[in-house]
């Protein structure tokens, strides 16, 4: 059955709604005819069935990425910023359709979900020109009759694994710097959310992006290990980028071992947000709003753990938790909305199961903390105060609309608590004192930093994390690199002739 989600959701909807995965340029099913529902979070409603493929159709989307590969690699590299002009394009006339498609399958509120689709394009736009400028470099020699060159080459077949909470903008960033670096990509989408996916790669297909050089496969919760079994262990396969939970990431990599293959891996968070005492304040309330409750809080990099500064903490809460009262919740597809459903169930367990542990430990519930009305999905918007280290909001990502507060007496003490953690993805805080801010920016363990400042992605800045939160970056210069082999050319026998 298909939910109608909004009044842009029209003939341009229904025309990306794809109910079969792509491979080798084809829109086929999976050959024993299993499938698998995809629902609308907000009404339970289900959206479409897809293919549940397996081991067999992995094996098929691989071979086939592999043969693309030889030609794919040859082309110049403005030949292949050409068509991924032409993919960005074409994302950004069909912003609408795909925003609505990603509400509907994600939850999030329709103006988020057009920021996403538009930000995925800009991924693309990007690396379109990108490509052209992965430059080699010669060496001074070290021997009179020779030279010293070094080239970069694409590293081959990828295989990109990419999550519900982005799932456009995730495949994008995955997806555009392979295919400009001259790479093949087979994607497998999350169960949750896999119609941006094929709605992307019909506009792919569309934009005259070759047969082979961009497959997805679906696969269900119950399939998806053999499907990333054949992805982490193929030889054709060289190269997987993978955004998702750290324990999940560990799965790939010990599997991606025996063939040694490259990994970026962008793993889970627990981002401190920390407002000194010399703050804009109403800034510092309206930075923390947007980063912890974007996405209803499911976001990898958005703010877990809410530190203020014991003289600011009283008025910082009043406001802040006045802010979040206000926070208008429903489905995404309707006018306002600003907070929507959780993906599934087991997040409102998790949400549950951290305010039930912080109150038991002593904080305070400031407001919401229960089920809204809007559906079984939804969650009243929480803020808990007095929060301690001891409590699971401390140690673990909540992944839900959920904000704890702690206080803190000085710098030093900040600093610490803040890295006291196994993640290291992203960090943020407030403060106009400029020694303060060099002096925190560089203390803190993260890969990225936000100050004053509570959106950190774009496709011209390096996206990614350090200890468990994950290896490699997206996104820039840099994140073309992660799809790049470095040959070095040693040219003898230069010697003048008798």
């Amino acid at each position: 059955m298909k939910t109608s989600v909004s009044a842009v959701v029209s003939a341009d909807y229904e025309s990306l709604l794809r109910s079969e995965s792509y491979i080798d340029g084809a829109w086929v099913a999976q050959e024993a005819g299993r499938r698998f529902a995809v629902t609308n979070p907000a009404s339970g409603l289900v959206i479409a069935h897809v293919p549940d493929m397996g081991r067999d159709e992995a094996l098929r989307a691989v071979e086939a990425a592999g043969r693309a590969f030889v030609s794919w690699r040859q082309l110049l590299a403005r030949e292949r910023g050409r068509y991924l002009r032409r993919w960005n394009e074409l994302i950004v006339t069909h912003a609408d359709a795909l925003a609505a498609l990603l509400s509907a399958e994600q939850g999030k509120p329709l103006a988020e979900a057009r920021g996403e689709v538009l930000s995925g394009a800009a991924n693309v736009e990007w690396f379109a020109e990108e490509g052209q400028r992965i430059y080699g470099d010669t060496i001074p020699t070290h021997k009179a009759d020779a030279r010293v060159i070094v080239m970069k080459e694409p590293v081959g077949v990828v295989a990109a694994i990419t999550p519900w909470n982005f799932p456009s903008s995730m495949i994008t960033r995955k997806v555009a710097p392979a295919l400009a670096a001259g790479c093949t990509v087979v994607l497998k989408p999350a169960e949750d959310t896999p119609l941006s996916a094929l709605a992307l790669a019909a506009l792919a297909q569309e934009a005259g992006i070759p047969a082979g050089v961009f497959n997805v496969v679906t696969a269900s919760l119950t399939s998806a290990p053999e499907v990333g079994e054949v992805l982490t262990t193929h030889p054709l396969v060289r190269k997987v980028s993978f955004t998702g939970s750290t324990e999940v990431g560990k799965i790939l990599m010990r599997q991606s071992a025996s063939t040694i293959k490259r990994l970026s891996l962008e793993l889970g968070g627990n981002a401190p947000f920390i407002i000194f005492d010399s703050a804009d304040l109403p800034r510092a309330v309206e930075g923390a709003i947007g980063s912890k409750f974007r996405n209803a809080g499911q976001t990898c990099i958005c703010a877990n753990r809410i530190y203020v500064q014991d003289r600011v903490y009283d008025e910082f809460a009043r406001l802040f938790t006045e802010k979040v009262k206000a926070l208008h919740v429903g489905p995404g597809d309707q006018p306002g909305v600003q907070v929507g459903p959780l993906i599934n169930q087991a997040a409102i367990d998790k949400v549950k199961q951290h305010i039930q542990d912080a109150q038991a430990h002593g904080a305070k519930l400031l407001c919401g903390g229960g089920s809204h009305e809007a559906g079984p999905l939804f969650f009243q918007p929480t803020v808990l105060g007095d929060m301690a280290s001891v409590m699971r909001v401390s140690r673990e990502e909540t992944f839900g609309p959920v904000a704890g507060l702690f206080r803190f007496r000085d710098e030093a003490e900040v600093t610490r608590l803040a890295n006291d953690t196994a993640y290291g993805l992203a960090a943020y805080f407030y403060s106009r004192d400029l020694g303060q801010v060099f002096r925190v920016a560089e203390a803190l363990e993260y890969g990225m930093v936000g100050i004053n400042e509570p959106l950190l992605a774009a496709a011209s800045a390096p996206f990614g994390g350090v200890k468990e939160s994950g290896i490699g970056r997206e996104g820039s210069h840099y994140g073309i690199n992660d799809f790049i082999n470095i040959k070095y050319l040693l040219v003898g026998g230069l010697s003048s002739p008798a």
